[in-house]
């Protein structure tokens, strides 16, 4: 594995490339850095270039600047820098797989750099304002804001897992994080609940654009997460695109056990 620093504007990032080959790009969601995609990363890394890194302001991609709200269109720039330097051009572009507040930034690094790419896999985006019940979520969404302001992450982090109710249930075999990540993810919090969820919540993909894009978009969703907010919005998502939703193993974590979803994401990609 070779790991290296990336100069954007307003931070550093750390990204980590594994294998050769056609270029991978996963990208983490939440409070996870790249160490949450190193088993699936090393199980695709025979046939591609495997890249994953620490998005702006979390883990060891530090602010150079102010704390600051990280708006996805600023996260899809980060996005399309880290390809840039890869080695990706339009002549041999990436392939991309997002979860989460991640599939929300490949779904918008579609958007702004469709050239870069050739397929895009989202799984469960919480795009929430596609959701027939968007109303709730916003509603959801200033709560947490509001506990955040009063008591800081510890409501703030109760009061957005109690609204989301996800199970968990993804039964995942990997290891379990070293010491070193779970302190990282620990200490993503505040980025998470005062950086990441206003304007990934808020967040509205450009539905027109996206149908029309070159690039093949995929909307995914978790065999265990039926019912779940991430996994309802996947599939609106998937209705709206008019397509159908390709089925992942596991809930909305399911690349923790990374052997069994590796090979479902190589028959996505194909």
């Amino acid at each position: 594995m070779q790991t290296e620093k990336l100069s954007v504007p307003g931070a550093t990032l750390y990204y980590e490339v594994r294998g050769s080959g056609p270029v991978l790009l996963l990208i983490c969601g939440g409070i996870y850095d790249a160490e949450g995609f190193a088993g699936l990363a090393e199980h695709l890394a025979a046939e591609r270039t495997v890249v994953t890194y620490d998005r702006r302001g979390n883990s060891r991609s530090a602010l150079t600047g102010p704390p600051a709200r990280l708006i996805v269109e600023e996260q899809a720039d980060d996005a399309y820098r880290i390809l840039g330097a890869v080695g990706v051009t339009e002549d041999e572009p990436a392939d991309v797989f997002g979860n989460s507040s991640g599939a929300t930034i490949a779904l918008e690094l579609a958007t702004r750099h469709p050239e870069m790419l050739r397929t895009v896999v989202a799984h469960e985006p919480p795009v929430f304002e596609l959701l027939p019940d968007l109303e709730h979520w916003r509603a959801v969404m200033g709560e947490v804001a509001e506990a955040y302001r009063d008591g800081g992450v510890g409501p703030a982090m109760e009061t957005f897992g109690t609204a989301m109710g996800m199970r968990g249930d993804d039964n995942t075999q990997g290891a379990p994080p070293s010491p070193e990540f779970a302190a990282r993810m620990g200490g993503n919090l505040e980025t998470f609940v005062a950086a990441e969820i206003p304007p990934v919540a808020a967040y509205v993909p450009d539905l027109d654009g996206l149908r029309s894009l070159p690039v093949r978009v995929v909307p995914a969703v978790g065999s265990a997460s039926t019912g779940e907010p991430p996994n309802r919005a996947g599939l609106e998502l998937a209705a709206r695109l008019e397509k159908a939703a390709e089925v992942f193993p596991g809930g909305h974590g399911g690349f923790g056990d990374a052997a069994p979803f590796a090979r479902r994401l190589r028959e996505v990609l194909g």
